[in-house]
């Protein structure tokens, strides 16, 4: 109270848990509103009067106008989220919702002590943060044990050969394709999802780097997607495609290369192509010298066009035919690489450079004077392409067999206007990010099963056998997937109920154990019942189906891949870790896989429950917003703003 009292007694909002719980569920009914398969799409009007229509829950979120502070945190957190995985932003709120319901519930039904807290409200808050706070050490210390015994072995894994398979073997192996289709279908919808997931497949088949490890693909397309793909406005999804080579987002400056000149050789200027008098640190003295002899503008500027045009013949001695400029060069440059026949392009990117020197090997220059060979880029065309209303410059580089198995390539996505052109491109990056955690699930850490874990999956005679040999850790398989449409939830929530009943059993001081787990369980099939809200009775046959899927594949399955757990078995790992019982596509029944709901990464199902539970624990540990009438002058507090407003979405929404 002393510290309010000094800031001139500003007006302070206790938050309760009612407040918290009817914050997030307001976001709720937003997101539920494009949430699985049935979703639609929701609509925002800006103030410029431009519409944005839109499925994917990070631009919802992020296209919110939201004034209270405790929403603000939910949006950021589920935002940081998406943007690690890149996917569950939607999934998020909802665990979220489901969460904090079951804690009020909960909170709610305990007795309060009046001497201990000033209010009921206060007493229940005290109660609720107790038990989000058991929920999140529960699941940080069981879960990942649990997903690998009872969710893991009913998925498959993808291989590398799976993501990188050409498009004419997708009908054949169509498990990443059914992947990248779930995932496309939760922010852009079913009509788009077949042909934004073909399209990635065949992006990932071309960007194939020979021996580098898998992931290097994806974290390249990821790094570089902005050179890497041209939106075009105006035109149907159907007309996007894949072109040879690299697009650079600018036309010439000069004229046209050659039509018959092959090959073409390039230079990339840093800086300007200036005299060499006037040079880092030199000075330019104008007027009467020692000998008395006067230099005056008109001179300077014949000497200096006589400077450039060693310049540009230097060049051509190398055979070099194009520049490619980071700044906008001069008009004497620009009339001088004219006569000499030489084509400019000026103002290119950094980002469009980098991926230029990369593909091209060559390095760039900085000072026009100290130009090698190896500063020399050889392609195979550089042509005008017209895309759009825009015309760009469209260059083909050499077959490099020490670097690229194939010839890379540029990806021009096409809509019917910048806001639907934008949608698909940052649909195009989540894409990667989610590939790029299934396969590289770098966010895990390998943990020893726990007691309560092995108790739930009656395996005990890993402990009660003495000639067995010690556990080792277990890390998740890359290329780890579910079938989607709440398999995942409803194998965990299963796994959950099982763990609580199991541990009660066993121990009887382990009652809270039972408590938590089957809070969990529940808050988990808020995710399903979403799923099928517009269908209860899909909603209880995939129930039913699933429960008795489980029952008739019970535990025999895991025992035997715990068993060998103890031992040296095939799961061994290089590095001495054990992977997480995982089985092949050919081991799970057909009509699991097949079934048209496509699949999901299990890393980033777990991760969303955890971040989830995570974010809960936070919201209840607030107590009270300070509301200040004027900005906080502090860095910290400017960092903060920039961060938050300069997202793209939120720039342009």
């Amino acid at each position: 109270m002393c510290a309010v009292q000094s800031v001139g007694m500003l007006p302070v909002e206790h938050l309760h848990l009612e407040h918290v719980l009817q914050t997030v569920c307001v976001l709720e009914s937003v997101v539920c509103r494009s949430f699985g398969p049935e979703g639609g799409q929701v609509l925002f009007t800006q103030d410029t009067g431009q519409a944005m229509l839109s499925r994917s829950g990070a631009r919802i979120l992020t296209a919110l106008r939201l004034e209270h502070p405790l929403a603000r945190m939910v949006v950021e957190c589920a935002l940081k989220h998406s943007t690690k995985t890149g996917d569950g932003s939607k999934t998020f709120i909802i665990l979220m919702a489901s969460l904090l319901r079951i804690i009020h519930t909960m909170a709610c039904r305990e007795p309060h002590v009046s001497r201990t807290y000033n209010s009921k409200a206060a007493a229940e808050t005290a109660s609720a943060r107790h038990l989000a706070d058991k929920m999140l050490a529960f699941a940080s210390e069981e879960l990942d044990n649990l997903i690998a015994a009872a969710v893991v072995p009913y998925g498959c894994c993808l291989s590398w050969e799976d993501f990188t398979a050409k498009s004419q073997a997708h009908t054949n192996n169509p498990c990443v394709q059914n992947l990248l289709a779930s995932f496309y279908q939760s922010c852009v919808g079913p009509t788009h999802s077949d042909l934004m997931s073909s399209l990635t497949c065949d992006l990932l088949t071309y960007w194939k780097f020979k021996n580098d490890s898998p992931s290097s693909s994806l974290h390249f397309i990821r790094d570089n997607l902005d050179a890497l793909h041209t939106p075009v406005s105006g035109f149907p999804i159907r007309f996007s495609r894949l072109v040879e080579g690299q697009v650079i987002h600018r036309d010439f400056a000069g004229p046209y290369p050659r039509a018959d000149l092959q090959p073409i050789k390039a230079v990339v200027f840093t800086g300007y192509l200036q005299p060499k008098l006037l040079r880092a640190g030199e000075v330019l003295e104008l007027g009467r010298g020692e000998q008395g002899k006067q230099r005056n503008i008109v001179e300077f500027s014949a000497w200096a066009e006589r400077s450039l045009e060693c310049v540009l013949a230097n060049l051509q001695t190398l055979g070099v035919s194009l520049l490619l400029s980071a700044v906008k060069q001069s008009a004497a440059v620009l009339a001088l690489a004219t006569q000499a026949e030489m084509s400019l392009v000026e103002c290119v990117s950094e980002d469009e450079l980098s991926l230029f020197e990369r593909l091209s090997g060559a390095t760039p220059v900085r000072d026009c004077w100290e130009i090698e060979p190896e500063h020399v880029a050889t392609l195979t065309f550089c042509r005008p392409i017209l895309l759009g209303a825009h015309r760009y410059v469209h260059v083909a580089f050499h077959d490099s067999e020490e670097k690229i198995t194939v010839k890379p390539c540029s990806l021009v996505l096409c809509g019917l206007g910048e806001g639907q052109t934008d949608q698909f491109a940052c649909a195009l990056k989540d894409a990667m990010r989610m590939l790029l955690s299934t396969w590289d699930p770098i966010g895990v850490t390998a943990t020893t099963p726990s007691k309560r874990t092995l108790l739930s999956i009656k395996s005990t005679s890993l402990h009660t056998d003495p000639n067995a040999a010690p556990l080792k850790q277990w890390v998740l398989e890359p290329g780890c997937v579910i079938p989607a449409g709440g398999t995942f939830e409803f194998l965990l929530n299963n796994a959950l109920l099982q763990h609580g009943s199991s541990c009660s059993l066993s121990d009887d001081t382990n009652t809270g154990v039972l408590a938590v787990s089957q809070l969990l369980a529940k808050a988990l099939l808020s995710v399903p019942r979403q799923i099928y809200y517009h269908s209860p009775r899909r909603l209880l046959q995939t129930q039913t189906t699933m429960l008795g899927f489980i029952k008739n594949h019970s535990y025999q399955e895991h025992n035997t891949i715990l068993t060998q757990v103890g031992g040296e078995s095939q799961c061994q790992q290089e590095d001495g870790t054990l992977s997480k019982p995982c089985c092949r596509e050919a081991d799970v029944p057909p009509k699991f896989l097949m079934s048209g709901s496509g699949l999901e990464s299990i890393f980033c199902k777990s991760q969303v429950l955890l971040a989830a539970l995570q974010c809960v624990s936070s919201l209840l540990r607030v107590d009270a917003v300070l509301h200040t009438h004027t900005a906080l002058h502090t860095q910290s507090h400017r960092r903060a703003n920039i961060s938050w407003a300069g997202t793209e979405d939120e720039a342009e929404d």
